[in-house]
């Protein structure tokens, strides 16, 4: 919601990947890093097959230095740390995924660094105080959507414009 001021999210668009009660695990894919795909690879000495100037997202203000890799449809198939989130679109966060992926990097890909974490119970009371609309999972959107619309986007997806909202407690 706008009235979230944090820096961090405002007009954050979060791709939740874990919520038990223990807390939540979640991914800001509408932000770029000051960094590059050949930058990182380079770093990590791997041989990067795609676009080397591929952008990295920032996922997140937790952990900056620990990777994340979205991808969808036409990954390698033996990723084995992946997780599914929502058909056409995946999450892994091991340097051996980035590995296989740098080999032969599929057309739907987004590759994080850091993520956004929630304590427990933390996320509920901020959904209950309004802080946040909840949408679902679209790898359309994760993958075919400019990080710099996507706020606006999912809003408007929601059949909300996004003018007319204003902060008022409860789950959106």
């Amino acid at each position: 919601m706008p009235q979230l001021l944090d820096p961090n999210f405002k007009r954050a668009v979060v791709l939740l990947v874990h919520h038990d009660e223990g807390g939540t695990f979640g991914l800001v894919v509408n932000r770029a890093a000051d960094l590059t795909v050949d930058v990182l690879c380079d770093d990590l000495q791997l041989d990067w097959k795609g676009d080397r100037q591929t952008p990295l997202a920032w996922g997140g203000p937790v952990q900056p230095n620990t990777g994340w890799v979205l991808f969808g449809d036409g990954a390698p198939s033996e990723i084995d740390d992946a997780n599914l989130l929502a058909p056409g679109l995946s999450v892994a966060g091991s340097l051996e995924t980035l590995r296989k992926i740098a080999v032969e990097p599929p057309g739907s890909l987004r590759l994080m660094l850091g993520y956004a974490g929630w304590g427990p119970h933390q996320l509920e009371e901020e959904m209950a105080q309004g802080a946040w609309l909840v949408a679902p999972a679209c790898p359309d959107t994760v993958f075919g959507v400019s990080p710099e619309v996507m706020w606006d986007h999912v809003v408007r997806g929601m059949g909300i414009d996004p003018a007319t909202l204003i902060a008022t407690p409860g789950v959106h």
